[in-house]
């Protein structure tokens, strides 16, 4: 899926079924809901997604375990994107520049009643899979949650380069992590299987645009949908579960 049509496409979709997926739930009723999303951090929709799946999880009565996966929308970005957004989407991607700015527009004010400052004048287009491999280094020490909320807010609401490995040791050190470890293994490509398996985990349940939440292993939800309807999600987990 082109950037473009993430771009407009991305949050329609309700729940389904997901083909092909073993089912191993844990009929315990007080265990968590595990929860894991695909998503990219250059994805505008993934960040009003996941305010909106936090604000279900915030009203649910229930404990939910999230991890997050690695998706690429536009592999083909360069690093070093000489570029507004509207050119990337206008001349890298082919779409119509004054259709550009009208999207911008509407996302900014959509991003801005789930409380987020998206600035797309300072925002620096890049290619994102050192970013994929950074949170695959957060999670082995047990902080991706944080680095995915620096990292969103970093490239969306404050113009920071999140495709150098500067960028993303300084930031990665502001959640608490090891920023010459990072440096490291992202030198290395120690995570690089990591998010190759991701990807290829993404192909394999037919995922073809991001924000993507799969429940328990067996129910995806596709796109940033209402509170509402991962709570309903979520409540019809554990009766599945329960029966």
């Amino acid at each position: 899926m082109v950037m473009g049509r993430a771009y407009r496409a991305a949050a329609a979709g309700m729940a389904r079924p997901l083909r092909d997926v073993v089912n191993s739930v844990n009929n315990s009723p007080t265990r968590p809901v595990k929860v894991d999303i695909w998503s990219d951090i250059a994805c505008p929709w993934c960040f009003i997604g996941k305010r909106r799946f936090e604000r279900a999880v915030a009203d649910w009565d229930g404990a939910v375990e999230v991890e997050f996966h690695s998706f690429e929308l536009a592999p083909d970005t360069p690093v070093d994107f000489e570029g507004s957004e509207v050119d990337f989407l206008a001349h890298h991607k082919g779409m119509d520049p004054a259709q550009v700015e009208q999207m911008l527009s509407q996302m900014t004010v959509m991003a801005a009643e789930e409380g987020l400052a998206y600035d797309f004048d300072a925002l620096r287009h890049t290619k994102t899979l050192l970013a994929h491999q950074a949170l695959h280094f957060a999670k082995a020490h047990g902080l991706q949650r944080e680095l995915k909320e620096r990292l969103l807010s970093a490239y969306f609401e404050q113009g920071r380069h999140v495709g150098r490995v500067d960028e993303l040791v300084t930031l990665a050190t502001e959640v608490g992590l090891d920023g010459d470890a990072l440096r490291r293994d992202l030198e290395a490509g120690t995570f690089a299987p990591d998010v190759e398996a991701d990807i290829a985990q993404a192909r394999a349940y037919g995922i073809a645009g991001v924000p993507f939440f799969v429940f328990d292993g067996r129910l995806g939800v596709s796109g940033a949908q209402a509170p509402e309807t991962f709570r309903e999600v979520l409540d019809r987990v554990v009766a599945e579960a329960s029966a």
